[in-house]
């Protein structure tokens, strides 16, 4: 199983996500946070269907902080139930695997 993994959410503005990418990399809970231009989602909200427009963020993680990003996430995030889900990475270069547990070891309090 690896140490790593990708988070992804999803933000209605650029500004949004700037925000929570800013927070995310300033506490060292992520290495890195593309934001991704703004594409479409078509989903189904308390009976109605939505169609809006959004930002995905991915979020370059270690697996151990997944718990404390999650709920950092639920608190500074603009939706009332985001989007939080992970994958893990299966393999990747080891210098910037190497890059992501160095930002990510020491987690702001």
């Amino acid at each position: 199983m690896t140490d790593f993994i990708l988070v992804q959410t999803t933000v209605p503005g650029r500004d949004d996500g700037e925000k929570i990418a800013k927070t995310l990399v300033e506490e060292r809970l992520a290495a890195c946070v593309t934001i991704s231009a703004q594409s479409l989602s078509i989903y189904r909200w308390e009976g109605t269907l939505h169609r809006d427009p959004e930002h995905i963020l991915i979020i370059k993680t270690r697996r151990a902080l997944f718990e404390i990003l999650e709920n950092r996430l639920k608190e500074i995030h603009p939706y009332t139930v985001p989007e939080i889900i992970a994958w893990p990475i299966s393999l990747g270069s080891s210098a910037y695997l190497d890059w992501i547990k160095k930002e990510t070891e020491t987690p702001a309090p």
